[in-house]
């Protein structure tokens, strides 16, 4: 009997949507705690495939396929062929990523409690979005993925457009214009794939794709999966994001509610790695090795161009932005490195940048709602009034910075190993990235801390218990990495080697 706990888990959301459609949507408190309570199963469900993963249990065992749509005769006279599949499955770094994904998603409804307005409507949205999110990483077809990557567009481009700040529309719509032309590109590659091989199957595809004189029903040639690549990359580098493809975020980071841009920092841009990891590598290894010393050098641009960006900005929330799409830089840098360092580290700085980002946004909100603004020359002092915030704010400084004991320093530091060994003049050039970073988040966050109290009329008053505590998970899981980091690298083994077989290595 198949297993179904797949499907329970990505559509566990649903049924808190469904109970708050028959809700009042005047009633502030009980919408808020539905949709806060309607995130918990999905943590529960995936806490729990973590455990038995790490006790030793297989995850294919838990895999789901189900017939689903044939397209033409070709299915009658060939099973499998130009059939696509209702398929779930897990490996070691999807397994992490929805374990991740559902752990900020209840941080960002907790984190909601800061929201005033049109309560139902948003929370529906926002249960949508993390079904979404769910069904990216667990999809074993490249339909299915395309589904649900595209269900994120959606609530993401309301959430942004109701509740967001005075440029609130124009962010929605700058939003939905580059994921739309991400999105595009990235359908026409699964339809070639699909007419040259009869599949979408991610696994099935490595193998067709991979394996010398197989027989396809259309001719691949190497330079037409070099194009693939190169179109997946564009696809995937429009969300990650990479240099010049990252205006569109810049607004997301700044006029999205605080709780959206937790899932959009935290996750969102993850699946723009997740992608590159996972079909630009795992289906084009041959090709991702010719494009590698580029990959670097995109990820180099991103490092050097964020870290200098942020330096200047007046406002918090730039900072933040400007510094995801740095960040971003080294996940580039240790996949180009193309070993088994760089893609630990490539992995470990999705994972680890995804709980500070989350971290960080969620102290934006908390700042926003006392001072009703992030702007750096407006606030000053805020460690006397509000020393826990300012606490928290330079931790989560300190773990971006990279500080060892917290995640930031293992993930940079087994990306830069990665590079070093195959290039280390361009490894020697990122480090001043790593300079900058120290740089900019000091200068931010001591000009927040520090200093004379700026006078205003808003209280400033210090963090509350339901406020303390998703803080307290977040840095709990930043340091958990930063002094026990087998905690992630042996349940991504088996994923790292496989991908190091695909590679030759």
């Amino acid at each position: 009997m198949t297993s179904i706990l797949l499907t329970a888990l990505v559509f566990s959301p649903v049924l808190g949507i469904i109970v708050l459609a028959f809700m009042n949507k005047d009633q502030e408190t009980p919408l808020k705690l539905v949709g806060f309570l309607a995130t918990l199963p999905a943590v529960l469900l995936s806490g729990i495939l973590f455990a038995q993963y790490q006790l030793g249990s297989d995850l294919a065992r838990f895999a789901e396929k189900h017939r689903w749509i044939a397209f033409g005769q070709y299915s009658d006279m060939q099973p499998g062929v130009f059939t696509v599949d209702y398929e779930l499955a897990l490996d070691g770094f999807s397994l992490i990523m929805v374990l991740l994904t559902s752990i900020l998603a209840a941080l960002a409804a907790a984190a909601s409690v800061s929201i005033k307005k049109n309560w139902k409507s948003y929370f529906m949205l926002l249960l949508l979005l993390e079904v979404g999110m769910l069904g990216v990483f667990m999809a074993q077809n490249l339909i299915l993925f395309f589904i649900f990557f595209e269900i994120t567009l959606i609530p993401m481009f309301f959430l942004i457009g109701k509740w967001g700040f005075m440029a609130r529309e124009k962010a929605a719509y700058q939003f939905l214009l580059y994921n739309g032309f991400g999105s595009a590109i990235l359908l026409i590659v699964i339809i070639l794939l699909f007419s040259k091989t009869g599949t979408t199957n991610i696994d099935l595809l490595g193998q067709l794709l991979n394996t010398p004189d197989v027989q396809l029903i259309g001719p691949i040639s190497d330079d037409f999966k070099l194009g693939l690549l190169i179109a997946l990359i564009a696809a995937f580098g429009v969300k990650l994001p990479i240099f010049p493809l990252h205006t569109w975020m810049l607004r997301v980071h700044v006029q999205a509610p605080p709780p959206i841009v937790m899932l959009h920092s935290g996750i969102l841009l993850k699946i723009g790695a997740f992608g590159l990891m996972k079909f630009g590598l795992g289906l084009f290894p041959d090709e991702f090795s010719k494009l590698s010393t580029i990959l670097i050098v995109l990820g180099l641009v991103n490092l050097l161009y964020g870290a200098f960006l942020a330096l200047i900005q007046n406002e918090l929330r730039m900072v933040l932005a400007y510094s995801s799409i740095s960040h971003m830089g080294i996940v580039l840098i240790g996949l180009g490195a193309l070993n088994e360092a760089g893609i630990q580290g490539a992995i470990f700085q999705v994972v680890s940048h995804g709980l500070i980002s989350a971290l960080l946004f969620f102290l934006v909100g908390v700042l926003l709602e006392r001072t009703q603004t992030t702007q750096l020359d407006q606030l000053s002092g805020l460690a006397k009034a509000m020393p826990l915030a300012a606490g928290f704010l330079l931790a989560g400084a300190m773990a971006s910075l990279g500080l060892p004991g917290m995640s930031g320093f293992i993930s940079e530091l087994t990306a830069f190993m990665g590079v070093f060994d195959q290039h280390p003049e361009l490894g020697a050039i990122g480090t001043i990235g790593i300079i900058l970073t120290a740089a900019y988040l000091l200068r931010a966050v001591l000009s927040i801390t520090f200093g004379a109290e700026k006078k205003s009329e808003h209280t400033h008053y210090d963090m509350k218990w339901y406020e303390i505590i998703p803080v307290t998970v977040l840095l709990f899981f930043i340091i958990l990495i930063g002094v026990y980091p087998n905690g992630l690298s042996v349940p991504l083994q088996l994923t790292i080697e496989t991908i190091m077989k695909g590679i030759g290595g």
